[in-house]
């Protein structure tokens, strides 16, 4: 084998590896959007990859470590182009933000993930919608990742509304959160009460209503 042979093994195996944490992740995130966190195990996710499970212990210290990892994985995209979908809107509005289009921006640019990326995302969002109500470790998750993009929007919303009771704003942000991981967990509750009118998975629908409807509950608690 020659010099240059070398690293092109090197690399073919590291690029090998990489797909299988990826096959090893989507198929977790599957699981785990379904079963939860509890009702998944390492060799289910083995079985579902068609890999040994010693192949997940190699890699994962347990199944919460697996689990965190592929809540991590996606968590940073979204965080990421919210957190750039405020700082853009903040810039256009000139300094003078309205509740409305932060709104627009933190909640249009969440859903637009969901909608744009197939159903691996629609999983992600399920997998959250549950780690957000999950306070004996999800909320743990929740903190890490998301409270810089949360405080981002609670910033741009206190601009928008300089006389508004700051426990008026947080309330507001809880209610908000509350509705948005409803729709994310896509229950199908909302289908059988209005007869198939509305989808729990239209998250399109939902990106129509949703800022707008929120924006003017911030106007009531706060007039």
């Amino acid at each position: 084998m020659t010099q240059t042979e070398k690293p092109v093994r090197r690399t073919r195996k590291a690029e090998q590896r990489a797909e299988t944490m990826e096959q090893i992740f989507d198929a977790a995130e599957e699981l785990f959007s379904k079963h939860g966190l509890h009702g998944v195990t390492l060799k289910d996710v083995a079985q579902r990859v068609g890999v040994h499970h010693t192949l997940l212990n190699y890699y994962f210290a347990d199944k919460k470590a697996l689990f965190d990892a592929v809540f991590a994985r996606r968590a940073v995209v979204t965080s990421e182009r919210r957190m750039r979908a405020l700082d853009d809107y903040e810039a256009a509005a000139g300094g003078k933000p309205t509740v409305e289009g932060a709104l627009h921006a933190f909640l249009d640019t969440d859903l637009a993930t969901y909608i744009e990326g197939g159903e691996g995302w629609r999983n992600y969002a399920k997998l959250g919608a549950q780690v957000a109500n999950t306070p004996e470790w999800g909320a743990s998750l929740m903190d890490e990742h998301f409270d810089p993009v949360v405080l981002r929007l609670i910033e741009l919303l206190k601009k928008a509304l300089p006389d508004c009771a700051e426990q008026d704003i947080f309330w507001g942000y809880h209610f908000v959160t509350g509705a948005l991981m409803l729709t994310l967990a896509r229950t199908g509750r909302i289908d059988k009460l209005s007869g198939g009118l509305c989808r729990s998975d239209d998250f399109d629908a939902v990106r129509q209503r949703m800022a707008s409807f929120m924006a003017a509950g911030f106007h009531s608690i706060c007039a």
